[in-house]
């Protein structure tokens, strides 16, 4: 396989790291630049240094540098940070894999826009085992589609600032599509106060931040005399770097179109 050559943005964050201790030990990826936000006092360091394993690529913020010669950007930063990110690869015809979360549906228009001119795989959660989930809740959901209350728990650390998660919103979409409804209308966020009965064909969400928990989600389907959860932990943010490494191999040779980790997986 020919090498692909992997920009890492954020690359001095948490994800950033486990992404570039990965790519450190694939020999069909190699990291051509990390990429930080102009301000971080990180830049100018050595991006394998805090891995222990320095590798001689300096942070960068000078995106377009960064993305010369690259065929692919991995961006697991924020959503304004993403767009910014986007304008540059389309220009520079430089494929994403983003596991941004918490677009608004104007960012999402434009990011599907964008797939028209680059190719992306764009997925709340790239962890091949919450990929499989994704497929157990649509079963699921259509076999316990009378009598059961469905609500979806998630936890995450203390420094998350989007919520409910994007894996909690999709798995949230995925139970609603099953059934047939529009989770814009079925969703209930927030609880307090004298709510009344639970009402039937609803979904509940609920967060949890706190801590350094890498990622927790349940869905319950809650029904009489019985309760169905199905969950994922997850314990390490490697499992989402290797799944982002896959989704990277995955976009050789395409040049455009809207992608995620069931077309990833071959799940589709």
């Amino acid at each position: 396989m020919e090498i692909i050559n992997v920009v890492v943005a954020g690359s001095s964050g948490k994800m950033g790291r486990s992404l570039i201790r990965l790519i450190s030990a694939d020999a069909n990826v190699r990291l051509a630049a990390a990429l930080d936000h102009p301000s971080s006092p990180a830049l100018g360091q050595d991006s394998g240094a805090s891995c222990g394993q320095p590798n001689g690529v300096m942070i960068s913020g000078d995106i377009e540098g960064a993305l010369n010669g690259a065929d692919v950007l991995i961006d697991f930063t924020r959503p304004e940070g993403t767009m910014e990110h986007m304008k540059h690869c389309i220009t520079s015809g430089v494929n994403m894999v983003v596991g941004t979360t918490g677009f608004s549906q104007d960012q999402k228009s434009m990011i599907e826009k964008a797939s028209e001119k680059i190719a992306i795989v764009m997925a709340p959660n790239m962890s091949v085992g919450v990929n499989v989930v994704l497929g157990l809740l649509k079963i699921g959901a259509r076999a316990l589609n009378e009598g059961y209350d469905i609500e979806v728990v998630e936890s995450h650390h203390r420094n998350k600032v989007d919520a409910p998660s994007g894996t909690a919103l999709k798995m949230g979409e995925v139970v609603a599509e099953s059934l047939g409804w529009d989770l814009n209308e079925c969703a209930i966020f927030s609880r307090e106060g004298n709510t009344g009965v639970r009402p039937d064909s609803k979904i509940g969400f609920s967060t949890i931040r706190g801590g350094d928990i890498v990622g927790e989600h349940t869905v319950m389907f809650a029904g009489e005399g019985e309760r169905v959860e199905i969950s994922h932990k997850a314990t390490d943010r490697a499992n989402f770097s290797a799944g982002a490494i896959r989704a990277t191999k995955f976009l050789k040779g395409k040049s455009s179109g809207l992608y995620d980790m069931s077309d990833v997986l071959g799940l589709s």
